[in-house]
């Protein structure tokens, strides 16, 4: 059976424009790009733990609002549950410690990266919903 892996990601704004985050080369999906954030730890909300990540992987400080989209999505190595949040930047300037970079697109720009499956839900809902 494969493993449940219960993951946030932040959709973060600033000036119209969302964080792109490409995934290391060490990492699953490598190259691939994400919205930032990371798995929930046990006993943790999934806004805490986003929190926590987003201010561990990229040294900054957000504001999280509405739910965007919940995505199950199964890969080799486990099947993913990818809740996503509409975040705004409070504070610092995302870093680069785990990823391979950093983009800052228009939400009608978002479909010219090449994205990891479980972020395609959101990233059709945010087309419709912000472009």
């Amino acid at each position: 059976m494969k493993k449940n892996i219960y993951v946030v990601g932040a959709v973060i704004f600033r000036d119209n424009k969302i964080l792109c985050a490409q995934r290391g080369t060490e990492k699953s999906l490598p190259l691939l790009w994400e919205f930032p954030g990371g798995k929930i730890e046990k006993g943790e909300k999934p806004e805490e733990a986003l929190k926590r990540e987003i201010q561990e992987e990229m040294h900054c400080s957000i504001e999280i609002g509405e739910k965007i989209e919940h995505t199950v999505h199964q890969y080799d190595f486990g099947i993913v549950h990818l809740t996503t949040y509409h975040c705004k930047l409070i504070e610092g300037e995302p870093v680069l410690t785990e990823h391979s970079a950093i983009k800052w697109l228009l939400p009608d720009e978002l479909d010219t990266l090449e994205w990891a499956p479980a972020d395609i839900p959101a990233i059709e809902k945010i087309e419709k919903v912000y472009a």
